[in-house]
């Protein structure tokens, strides 16, 4: 294999892709490693100032839209920003997680992590179908990439029931689409993230770039979170000729927490 084979295998530069959840986190690391690939990334936020500064940041084709993808407003703004444009990569990640103890009461913190984590991948998803089938070939499928989660895979010492259900249901969302959207030369897969830097997880991850996870977020390849390069170069593989033929695959990016440990 030589140098230029490799390189054209994993090369999505020139594609179009939409992040939802792009203004931080790992949706932020998406977004920035598909940019530095020369993908046309379309960033979504729910907030107007956060999207213009990743827009600036990005900076080269970068595009940015504000709606919150856990509404239908939201979903209609982000398909007529796109218009008739051809999209080749969706990448659903906008998520949230909000306290469920097995002793609370109610059922609106429960129903609004399932709404945004598990409603809006599938529903965003249905409504930018004529732009995925636009970006669609035979020999170059569209993308849909879902992040999931670790806590899909394994309960963990926490009580987050709507998260962890909600992300197991990515996992399967992911399966389903895949075997359904096949036909319309478009594939779905998920990414299961572990330990990276992000609102989400600064309580159990300082932020600085010498801050080590605790102990219980040691994974077997050493005491770190994920960086860009981890979760961009998933997405990049999934995108890209070396994943055209890979659907309804749940992968693992967490340091073999979940897989070895």
């Amino acid at each position: 294999m030589t140098a230029a084979y490799a390189a054209g295998l994993f090369d999505v530069s020139g594609k179009r892709a939409l992040v939802t959840g792009a203004t931080s986190g790992i949706g932020r690391m998406i977004a920035r490693g598909l940019a530095q690939a020369g993908v046309e990334v379309w960033a979504v936020a729910r907030k107007p100032d956060d999207v213009e500064r990743i827009v600036a940041e990005l900076g080269g084709s970068a595009q940015g839209v504000a709606a919150d993808v856990a509404t239908d407003e939201g979903l209609a703004t982000i398909a007529a920003a796109l218009g008739d444009r051809p999209l080749h990569i969706l990448v659903n990640n906008a998520g949230t997680d909000r306290s469920t103890p097995l002793d609370g009461e109610g059922r609106e913190d429960f129903e609004a992590v399932l709404s945004l984590n598990l409603g809006a991948p599938f529903l965003l998803t249905r409504k930018l179908l004529p732009q995925l089938e636009r970006g669609a070939a035979p020999d170059d499928p569209a993308r849909v990439i879902n992040i999931a989660s670790i806590a899909a895979l394994h309960p963990g010492p926490l009580e987050n029931f709507a998260y962890a259900s909600g992300k197991t249901g990515v996992a399967m969302l992911s399966r389903h689409l895949g075997r359904h959207l096949a036909q319309r030369n478009i594939s779905c897969n998920a990414i299961a993230p572990g330990l990276f830097p992000s609102r989400l997880t600064e309580r159990f991850l300082g932020m600085g770039p010498d801050d080590e996870p605790p102990k219980a977020f040691v994974s077997p390849l050493g005491a770190r979170a994920g960086t860009m390069d981890d979760i961009a170069g998933a997405v990049i593989y999934l995108s890209s000729r070396a994943g055209a033929w890979v659907t309804g695959v749940l992968l693992p990016v967490s340091g073999g927490v979940s897989t070895v440990s």
